[in-house]
């Protein structure tokens, strides 16, 4: 095997997102997302507090929302760890290592079901228990037995293992067994087996190419994007990707500027699909959303909506376009990557989506956590950029900006559902394009997690 541095020189419905799947419930992986909440914008710093608009909730209710989405937020512990990237040949390795292991855990039984759905909670009395500890043990989430003698109580430490299970499976670290959870637990072995077969597929079609010193790669099904540089990963945020119909494509692409206060050119499939039926609806939401109507192209003769008959309109002589500001579908900042499927990183007014464990809502877009601190790493070789806080200088001054990199970085959109961290920990996400080959793969959803707001989005 060559070196790095040999290498480097070479709301849907429910009904739509139920599946059939195991006997212990498994069904398929809910798109979901919590409500949003009015904007703040009481000094310098506004933009950093935009969470977006729209649903008007009472004290009491936004205090409560409030705590528990707190509670969620400390649940979820997602983003994968260390400075090894997903794009490398160590990763590769350690699929290898992972790979051997399930197949000595499939040679051996592979490990028992755990029957749902009636949740398992600590404290618990319940004859699943047992077999819970069992479940947990064949992949070393569970260490050996203290005592002869264990029985049916759901304890402190089968707590902590099956935290660590939930950890590993990007679920809600709850330490109780819920939908999601029984629906991960019940895939069995050689299934597992094979899916860490095909993901090492992939991350060998990552690596076939010359890797760069510095790019980005976006790990679709896994939410999530990092940075790289020299090898190792310098950043990590968290995304919101694709919903089922409106799949975040894989591509490879360039990076080639920074647009501050973007305007949001509709895309005609957006605009059919989306905006047409909600103006049959709702005429006015064009005036509520910024959004202008325009004759024939996106730098036509703007149109008095009131005058179109949205039930007949067409895509062929009718853009929209929406003005800049906090109300903007792209947020603050667009981070442009030409490429043939016109999909592309930014910002959202909807920060409180990032969240939700399940954050495939975007109609192909890739939505970025933090994203001013990732302009900030992608610019950090230009000129003037050498101090950070130059995305928070920008932002400040409130005015259009197109920063046009001197060194385009490549970035990468790729779908990775299963990888390793060599010392034994393997992760697996849902298959939320139902690409590796079973409905299985696609879990179940988090009834506890609430449907996303019916938004018109990028």
């Amino acid at each position: 095997m060559t070196s790095k541095r040999e290498r480097s020189g070479s709301h849907t419905s429910r009904r739509e997102l139920l599946r059939t799947g195991l006997s212990a419930g498994v069904s398929a992986f809910a798109l979901s997302a919590a409500s949003k909440a009015a904007s703040a914008q009481s000094d310098s710093q506004w933009w950093e507090k935009i969470i977006g608009h729209g649903t008007q909730l009472d004290s009491v209710g936004a205090s409560s929302r409030e705590a528990r989405a707190a509670r969620r937020r400390a649940e979820l512990k997602d983003l994968r760890e260390g400075p090894v990237p997903l794009r490398s040949d160590e990763m590769l390795e350690n699929l290898r290592g992972a790979v051997e292991r399930y197949e000595q855990i499939a040679a051996r039984g592979g490990w028992p079901q755990v029957p749902g759905p009636r949740m398992l909670r600590p404290g618990d009395d319940d004859e699943r228990v047992p077999l819970l500890r069992r479940r947990l043990r064949a992949t070393g989430d569970l260490g050996p037995a203290r005592f002869n003698y264990e029985g049916y109580g759901f304890d402190g430490d089968l707590e902590q293992g099956l935290m660590r299970f939930q950890q590993r499976h990007g679920l809600r670290v709850r330490g109780r067994v819920d939908r999601p959870t029984f629906a991960a637990l019940n895939i069995p072995a050689d299934m597992r087996l094979a899916q860490l077969r095909l993901n090492m597929q992939r991350v060998r079609e990552l690596i076939r190419d010359r890797i760069e010193d510095r790019y980005i790669l976006v790990n679709v099904p896994a939410f999530q994007l990092e940075a790289v540089e020299r090898y190792e990963v310098q950043r990590r945020h968290r995304v919101i990707v694709g919903r089922s119909g409106r799949e975040t494509p894989s591509i490879k692409a360039t990076i080639q500027a920074l647009n501050y206060f973007p305007y949001w050119r509709v895309p005609d499939s957006v605009a059919r699909m989306d905006l047409f039926p909600r103006l049959q609806k709702e005429p006015d939401y064009l005036e509520k959303e910024h959004i202008r109507a325009l004759k024939d192209h996106f730098n036509g003769e703007e149109i008095n909506p009131s005058t179109i008959d949205w039930s007949q309109a067409s895509t062929q002589h009718i853009k929209f376009r929406q003005d800049p500001g906090e109300w903007n579908a792209l947020g603050l900042v667009r981070i442009d990557m030409p490429n043939e499927h016109i999909v592309y990183m930014h910002d959202t007014p909807m920060k409180n989506l990032f969240d939700q464990s399940a954050r495939a809502y975007s109609a192909g877009c890739v939505r970025v956590q933090n994203v001013m601190e990732l302009t900030e790493w992608i610019a950090q070789y230009e000129t003037g950029w050498d101090q950070p806080g130059r995305s928070a200088q920008i932002v400040d001054a409130g005015a259009p900006l197109t920063v046009e990199l001197s060194r385009p970085i490549p970035v990468y959109f790729t779908y990775v559902t299963a990888w390793s961290d060599g010392q034994g920990q393997v992760s697996f996400r849902p298959d939320i394009y139902d690409r590796d080959g079973s409905r299985v793969f696609a879990g179940d959803f988090d009834p506890e997690e609430p449907p996303p707001p019916v938004t018109l989005t990028p």
